[in-house]
């Protein structure tokens, strides 16, 4: 009879290469999470960082504020809390987007700790995530001081009872989740690229700002840029925060003569026609997204990418 014999202690258990399920999905993520924000905010003391994380988003609104002022006089005062909010938006996006695209660039170029990281027992994508939450959370710090010096300094008219409190959460979680799977297509290509990586997230985001209606109405632009416009899952998003902040107030989609009330009827679209919209664009996003990074994470490993440092 062969008598079974239980494994010695001190040998590598090969099952813990593999993880252990949920809960390491959950440790890893937090783990990068708070490696992100440190990355971010341990490099001086708090109030320098404070200051250089609000100064490009507030002196941006402030200066599309002060344009609109002078262009068009007292008028421009009733238009004040379009601009501010899609300004502020605006940060969020660029944030959340270049975060996970700079993850992948700061542990390749910078830190030369890519290759480790993708060899973990983590998962890839949940590491990328939790670093790009933690950029999305300065950019919504931003966010939210450039809402606040807006109501406080530039007499923007803002009551909390008047709030749409139901669509608020709903539009602002659907509106986080699609920007992080556009920033996974963008850390997917910077796992492809070269040279001058640094700039492409922003590079895309700045062409995004032109269709989304973030400081100007869709109706302004030719039918087939508003087109572009109404297929985007930002351009829900960022109307829908409006009506939500400001009910009743102007709207970046609809407005006599736009794409909208031609192919609706209707001057605006209601809450429920902005939320079903932002579902439907946000979906189509976010599975594009995971078959894109998907094909470019293995095109990365089958090319030799993942441990290549490009010195950009």
């Amino acid at each position: 009879m062969i008598e079974s014999q239980a494994r010695p202690t001190g040998l590598f258990d090969p099952a813990r290469a593999r993880g252990q399920g949920t809960n390491d999905l959950l440790r890893s993520f937090r783990t990068a999470v708070s490696l992100g924000w440190k990355m971010e905010a341990n490099w001086t003391d708090p109030l320098l960082f404070f200051i250089y994380s609000v100064a490009k988003p507030l002196a941006s609104a402030l200066i599309l504020v002060f344009m609109l002022q002078v262009i068009a006089g007292p008028a421009g005062i009733a238009l004040r809390p379009f601009v501010i909010v899609g300004s502020a938006l605006w940060s969020f996006v660029v944030s959340g987007v270049a975060g996970l695209a700079w993850a992948v660039l700061d542990d390749r170029e910078r830190y030369r700790m890519l290759k480790y990281v993708y060899v973990s027992p983590s998962s890839f994508i949940v590491v990328l995530l939790g670093r790009g939450i933690a950029r999305l959370a300065v950019g919504a710090m931003g966010a939210g001081i450039t809402l606040a010096v807006g109501v406080l300094v530039l007499g923007v008219p803002f009551e909390p009872g008047s709030v749409d409190w139901a669509l608020l959460p709903i539009v602002l979680v659907l509106g986080a989740i699609t920007i992080c799977a556009i920033g996974a297509v963008m850390a997917a290509v910077c796992l492809q690229t070269r040279q001058e990586s640094w700039d492409y997230p922003e590079v895309v985001v700045g062409a995004l700002f032109l269709v989304v209606g973030a400081v100007f109405p869709l109706s302004v632009l030719p039918l087939p840029l508003q087109a572009l416009g109404l297929i985007s899952p930002l351009t829900w998003w960022i109307a829908g925060v409006r009506q939500a902040l400001f009910p009743g107030g102007p709207s970046s989609i609809g407005g006599p003569g736009s794409l909208w009330q031609q192919l609706s009827g209707q001057l605006n679209p209601n809450d429920l026609q902005v939320v079903l919209a932002l579902l439907a664009t946000g979906a189509v996003v976010t599975l594009a997204s995971a078959i894109l990074f998907r094909a470019g994470e293995a095109r990365a490993k089958d090319r030799g990418l993942i441990d290549r440092t490009t010195g950009s």
